[in-house]
């Protein structure tokens, strides 16, 4: 769910993308969060669940784990 802190988090998170002062681990909080609000929203459709992807998309955790090699 998209709570008003969540979305202020999200526009600090934006601009410091922006500006280049985006922590890693501000970059993984970010990544936590949203990955949340993803969960629930899997569960909302069977056929979602059902069909393969055309392309396949990285896990939260494969990205994580990316992270923490820079």
């Amino acid at each position: 769910m998209n709570t008003p802190e969540l979305a202020a988090k999200i526009a600090i998170w934006r601009q410091k993308a922006l500006d280049g002062t985006l922590t890693v681990e501000e970059m993984k909080e970010a990544i936590l969060a949203r990955r949340e609000g993803r969960i629930s929203a899997s569960y909302a459709s069977d056929t979602a669940r059902r069909k393969k992807a055309k392309a396949e998309i990285p896990s939260a955790d494969a990205l994580l784990s990316e992270l923490e090699g820079l």
